[in-house]
């Protein structure tokens, strides 16, 4: 096989890895807020299953939960779902793992905030919903955003565990054509595609940093 053709095939992968990414990052960053509401809630119960799951979450290898997510729905209930299952078994995995830790980071910034703040948005006559989405939000996600920048960037590597549900990503490519070839040079442009990738975000991530940096 060709460098060019190696190249396009773990372009390709790449492309699959992305899209994991996007989509995790879309669907895991407002459901960790939600999750974050309901640790810090009032309600013993709701507070508890909330602590439950983010355990569960926590404690469990990411590869263990996209197996139960993929294989579930059939040992527990017999369902036979489609090819695009596995596609959606992964995106929902990711989700659901890294809400888990976008909660505690979200929970850690909102307890954070000093309670004069929403004192003096209450004598101001802000809402509850105002107060927190208009002032303390914004203030949330600036101290927040080193934590979360940690937790992206680790994303970028882990969108590799999707091989273990045989999702041809960039890293299964890789490994495909290396056993194809008895080379170890797409692992090589395997890393060297992942550490572009994660230079390109962390490197967005800065910028989003400094242009919420208020003093600069």
């Amino acid at each position: 096989m060709s460098f060019q053709v190696m190249m396009q095939q773990l372009g390709g992968g790449l492309l699959r890895s992305i899209e994991i990414f996007a989509l995790t990052l879309l669907f895991s960053l407002p459901l960790g807020l939600l999750v974050s509401f309901g640790r810090m809630s009032k309600n013993r119960v709701i507070r508890s299953i909330v602590w439950i799951y983010i355990s569960v979450m926590r404690g469990t290898p990411l590869m263990l939960q996209l197996l139960a997510v993929y294989f579930g729905p059939f040992y527990i209930g017999g369902l036979k779902l489609g090819a695009t299952w596995r596609f959606t078994a992964i995106i929902i995995a990711f989700s659901v793992n890294y809400a888990a830790y976008f909660a505690e980071i979200y929970r850690s910034g909102i307890e954070s905030m000093p309670p004069g703040q929403y004192e003096a948005a209450r004598v101001l006559g802000y809402s509850k919903g105002s107060t927190f989405f208009r002032i303390i939000f914004p203030q949330v996600v600036k101290r927040i955003l080193p934590s979360v920048t940690n937790e992206v960037i680790t994303l970028v590597k882990d969108t590799s565990l999707a091989f273990s549900l045989a999702y041809a990503e960039m890293f299964t490519i890789a490994k495909q054509i290396a056993a194809k070839e008895t080379s170890f040079m797409p692992f090589l442009a395997a890393a060297l595609f992942y550490y572009v990738f994660n230079a390109i975000v962390a490197f967005g991530m800065e910028r989003i940093e400094k242009a919420m940096n208020y003093y600069t």
